[in-house]
């Protein structure tokens, strides 16, 4: 039977058949070590956990909820925005709460995406930033770029060769897979760009308050007049150790957040309301749990970096995020990431996630997930290092190795 017309559009899922390769491992008494899914292992923290204890024994938050968010939640993420970015928003008019950031960056692409509308989006990058507008109807024009002097006459080029003009651009800093972090003055670059060429600017910052050697990451909203044509998405999945809480926010431009508001009026009564009063709690609190938490993930940067480049795998450091986008070691480079990654399941027990599951410019890389503690990250390195010692020699013999699997 012939698949659904937005079934058709979208490609195989390539985490899946790493998915399915650690299944079958596993269920062969392999011990994998799983630095793949951005899953966060440690426990979300105690006071947030026992105030959705409290919450639900209440049985009047047993019912439905409200789907742009209770108001105090609303409060509680403009007051957050107030102090970490000296942002002021409306919380009646400029935040809506959403069931995490990529169900918001899903409905916002089906609550402004015409069939045929063109999205300039940065590639590699995390794919629901991509695959919501094409399951909308919409058109990627993928731009291969870095926060950096070449970024806007990418733009440029963008809009040269679009038809029709781009409706809107996307933005992930820190970047989910390649934990590039970009700057308020580059951020006020491209906020003068996307009011002169009249553009949406859709801002993706699940990781802001993961970072290590570098300033707190800015919101593209500090630019003066940047709300007038920006939504920006947060999640407490990271920065709280909540993913499968499933609480996350778009704030931004008014009418932007009606239109979202209004398709999700349509689509879900909004998550659990202890869920959100307990959200509402870890916004309020002093930022101590996620200082925790960032240490935590600090540490285990600074262990995955020395231990595989002790390895022979030299990855380079990243400056934010909970990922490392490590560069596929060239004996190995010719197969492409989502063979190598293969390879790592099956001859060193370690899974990571394939470049090209961000997009045809990630294929030369992985991105490995500090999700593990530092004991089973430096376990990793050393099946690693077993590994990539026993396939030294002429390239042509570890594609070789990889064919004979």
């Amino acid at each position: 039977m012939e698949e659904f017309h937005k079934v058709r559009r979208l490609p195989p899922y390539v985490f899946e058949q790493v998915n399915r390769l650690k299944a079958s491992a596993r269920s062969r008494g392999a011990d994998i070590i799983d630095l793949g899914m951005g899953n966060p292992d440690l426990p979300t923290p105690k006071a947030i956990v026992d105030k959705l204890c409290e919450v639900v024994r209440d049985p009047r938050t047993h019912r439905y909820s409200s789907s742009r968010g209770i108001p105090g939640l609303r409060r509680a993420q403009a007051n957050y925005y107030a102090r970490r970015f000296g942002v002021k928003l409306d919380p009646d008019t400029q935040v809506v709460a959403t069931l995490g950031s990529k169900e918001g960056f899903a409905n916002m692409a089906q609550a402004i995406t015409a069939p045929g509308d063109v999205v300039l989006c940065p590639n590699p990058t995390y794919p629901i930033h991509a695959f919501g507008f094409i399951m909308s109807g919409g058109v990627i024009r993928s731009l291969q770029v870095e926060p950096n002097d070449g970024f806007i006459p990418a733009l440029e080029r963008g809009i040269r060769h679009s038809i029709p003009k781009p409706l809107a651009l996307i933005l992930n800093y820190p970047s989910n897979p390649t934990a590039l972090v970009a700057s308020l003055d580059f951020y006020k670059d491209v906020v003068a760009f996307a009011k002169k060429n009249d553009i949406i600017i859709l801002s993706d910052l699940a990781y802001s308050e993961i970072y290590f050697d570098c300033p707190p990451p800015p919101s593209v909203l500090e630019v003066p007049g940047a709300i007038d044509i920006t939504v920006e998405f947060t999640s407490m999945s990271k920065t709280f150790s909540m993913p499968g809480w499933r609480m996350g926010f778009a704030v931004g431009n008014e009418r932007l957040i009606a239109a979202l508001t209004r398709v999700k009026s349509y689509l879900d009564y909004g998550a659990f309301t202890p869920i959100q009063v307990a959200a509402t709690a870890a916004l309020n609190g002093d930022g101590s749990d996620i200082a925790e938490v960032r240490e935590v993930y600090h540490k285990r940067r600074d262990v995955m970096v020395d231990s595989l480049g002790r390895a022979g795998w030299n990855v380079p450091a990243p400056p934010a995020s909970m990922f490392a986008w490590a560069p596929i070691p060239e004996p190995f480079k010719r197969l492409g990431s989502l063979e190598f990654s293969k390879l790592l399941i099956e001859k060193a027990d370690v899974a990571v996630a394939p470049g090209i599951g961000f997009g045809e410019y990630g294929d030369d890389f992985v991105r490995i997930a500090l999700v593990e503690n530092e004991h089973r990250i430096r376990q990793a390195a050393r099946n690693i290092k077993r590994f990539l010692s026993s396939a030294e020699g002429p390239a042509d013999n570890v594609v070789s190795l990889a064919a004979r699997r």
